[in-house]
């Protein structure tokens, strides 16, 4: 596949409104219950190591098994400011850049295939935001907005899917939809523009 035509392939699909956006992350039970209980990270959350930020409900499922994976028993959906998110995409080095413009990068960006509610690899791919430790503490005091816990519907969701039961499980999923990316922005990150 050409880079023009994987460029053509890179779109950000998320839930977002006009000043806020949500990104999913897994985790296990003693730091999703205390970021819940306080309305955002704190420990054992970690602030010394890179945290990957997705938009994509399904690559996450995919990612964690829908939940079942140790370590991301639950689900949580992140919702931070619009100028968070594209802070964080300006800062963002591709993880295919070398090596030391990625060493020294504040954000790691990276593009995988995008999965189906079966977890099939569609032809498009989704992308997941690393936030580094320059900028974790601002991630989760300045930028996180609120934290819903999904756990719940995300394994009604899986139930529905291993029963078989698509179109059920399909209306369980949060919505996504294209967002926006500044032209400049979308060149960095290799998704043309």
């Amino acid at each position: 596949m050409s880079a023009a035509t994987i460029a053509g392939t890179r779109v950000i699909r998320a839930d977002f409104d006009a000043r806020t956006i949500v990104v999913y992350q897994a985790y296990p039970s003693r730091i999703a219950d205390a970021a819940l209980r306080a309305g955002r990270f704190v420990e054992p959350f970690s602030f010394r190591r890179m945290t990957w930020i997705k938009p994509s409900y399904l690559w996450l499922m995919h990612r964690g098994n829908w939940a079942r994976k140790a370590g991301q028993e639950r689900t949580l959906a992140v919702r931070i400011t619009r100028d968070g998110w594209e802070r964080a995409l300006r800062s963002a080095v591709l993880t295919s850049a070398e090596p030391g413009a990625l060493a020294s990068a504040d954000v790691h960006v990276q593009w995988d295939p995008e999965r189906s509610l079966r977890g099939a690899a569609l032809n498009h791919y989704s992308i997941q935001v690393g936030v580094g430790r320059a900028l974790i503490r601002e991630f989760a005091e300045e930028w996180t907005v609120e934290i819903t816990d999904l756990t719940a519907r995300t394994r009604r969701t899986a139930e529905l899917v291993r029963g078989g039961r698509f179109d059920r499980a399909r209306a369980l999923l949060p919505p996504e939809k294209e967002y926006p990316v500044p032209r400049d922005v979308a060149r960095r990150l290799g998704m043309g523009g």
